[in-house]
């Protein structure tokens, strides 16, 4: 079966070689609509939002990037650049490679910093906006469980093998969970290796800069958060999350009273935004957009 994509590649500031995917509008769209941007969280890569990705491009053109050191893109020569005002820098790299004006960002955990980051430099650029499961504040039990499995670096004799760890690890984020998924989930996050075995899909160094606390998040987000208003924005969070509290979601929809947001049942960090009520909430928040 043919792609509905193309693999694609853009330059880094510092010189690196990234990828993306481009799925391009199925159907004619107008000149100046604008394009989706889906960003991925800290260990994961463009194959997340495949299912969201082939769905949008029925009437929108989709670029996943890939940041660096995962998937397809250049591993950093420096660790220190594994940070996301780095890897804002490389989106806006991408805006101009592409002559991209304005775009809808869809940002999954790391992906949602990135794009209220990137509404501090400039929102205008932002036509709408989806916050997958993170919000201003992370809430520490998170980034601790994340630091726990963040760069271990382990491998895996076979598929099944890979599936029955991530069911052990994050067993408790998708408990609703059977094995063909978990199978789908080891196949979108990891890849066989030169040796035959199969290995995350990313650099293990992306683990040295999350480990000191100062690094793993921006302090203070939440002017950020609030250069996000005046446009259409989309807060999801996952019922059974332990990064975005339903405290911190409450905060959100206090300081943007006209976003939308939507609740995954049964899901922990982070919903796969491929839910019937994630993608609905998505279609709804793009019917919005000028």
């Amino acid at each position: 079966m043919e792609n509905a994509y193309s693999d694609r590649f853009w330059d880094s500031p510092d010189g690196l070689k990234l990828h993306f995917r481009e799925y391009p509008a199925r159907t004619e769209v107008p000149d100046n609509q604008p394009p989706v941007i889906c960003m991925h969280g800290l260990t994961r890569n463009a194959r997340d939002f495949s299912v969201l990705a082939e769905h949008l491009s029925e009437k929108w053109r989709v670029l996943v990037p890939e940041m660096r050191g995962r998937g397809e893109s250049e591993y950093a020569k420096d660790s220190a650049t594994y940070n996301p005002l780095t890897y804002v820098g490389d989106i806006q790299a991408l805006l101009a490679a592409e002559e991209i004006e304005r775009f809808v960002a869809i940002g999954t955990s790391l992906g949602g910093l990135m794009t209220m980051l990137m509404a501090t430099v400039d929102n205008d650029k932002i036509a709408a906006a989806v916050l997958n499961d993170i919000g201003p504040v992370i809430d520490p039990a998170g980034i601790d469980r994340i630091r726990e499995y963040v760069g271990q670096g382990r491998s895996f004799p076979s598929w099944m093998h890979a599936a029955r760890a991530l069911k052990e690890a994050h067993g408790t984020s998708y408990p609703g969970f059977e094995i063909e998924e978990w199978l789908e989930m080891a196949k979108r996050g990891m890849a066989v290796q030169q040796n035959g075995r199969i290995a995350f899909d990313y650099d293990m160094s992306i683990a040295e800069p999350f480990q000191h606390p100062d690094t793993a998040a921006p302090p203070d987000l939440w002017p950020a958060l609030d250069a996000l208003a005046g446009r259409p924005v989309l807060l999801v969070r996952g019922a059974l999350s332990d990064l975005l509290t339903i405290e911190t979601l409450a905060e959100m929809q206090r300081r943007l009273p006209e976003a939308e947001a939507v609740t995954i049942d049964n899901v922990g960090h982070a919903p796969l935004l491929e839910e019937p009520s994630a993608l609905a909430a998505i279609d709804r928040l793009l019917a919005k957009v000028d």
